[in-house]
């Protein structure tokens, strides 16, 4: 499996992000999106994701499953922990298994290796943002799917949750996924590195 970019070209609010962007990452790779804020890292990951419009070039995903899209492939952990507050830990992530569909593990297994079991029935609302971050991250391991996007995926997380997070990469890499992940800080895990810059 390779997901690659040739000359993807970004225009946000009428002005030109990037262009002429070529990327690529195999199963077993992870590819880290480095560069200054406004630079489009987060917009790189979201046209990969379907959720933006790519103003030029293609985003293709060789040798994964020709009956679904690549946005059907790939998880997108945004900054934004998607969650509902009135809902308790499980219910959010039964929520997540459900609407995504697909192969989906335990979730209360999901939440263990996380570190989340002993809240699974605390409502969302009195997570702190590390552990909303960890919610987060199990949704990714309760619907497994090969490309995990992730943008400053260990903003939140503690130096404990980023040694957990850095495992459950690794494990990731392993089983054949890839991972393209925006970040300002070290992923402790081997990344080949795709700079970017502020276009003039």
């Amino acid at each position: 499996m390779r997901l690659s970019g040739r000359g993807v070209k970004c225009i946000r609010g009428g002005r030109e992000v990037f262009s002429g962007l070529g990327f690529s990452a195999s199963a077993g790779e992870a590819l880290a999106v480095t560069g200054p804020n406004g630079a489009g890292k987060t917009s790189l990951l979201r046209q990969i994701a379907g959720l933006l419009a790519i103003a030029g070039g293609s985003i293709d995903l060789d040798g994964g499953d020709r009956e679904r899209t690549l946005a059907e492939q790939a998880h997108y952990l945004g900054h934004r922990d998607a969650l509902k507050p009135a809902l308790s830990v499980m219910e959010n992530l039964t929520f997540w298994r459900d609407f995504l569909g697909g192969d989906g593990s335990d979730a209360g297994q999901s939440l263990a290796a996380v570190g989340l079991d002993h809240a699974a029935h605390l409502p969302a609302v009195v997570l702190s943002a590390g552990q909303r971050r960890r919610l987060s991250i199990a949704r990714l391991l309760t619907v497994r799917r090969p490309v995990w996007l992730l943008d400053e995926p260990t903003s939140a997380l503690d130096a404990a949750g980023q040694t957990m997070f850095a495992a459950l990469m690794q494990d990731h890499l392993e089983r054949g996924g890839l991972i393209v992940a925006a970040t300002h800080a070290p992923l402790r895990i081997a990344a080949r590195k795709l700079r970017m810059g502020i276009a003039a």
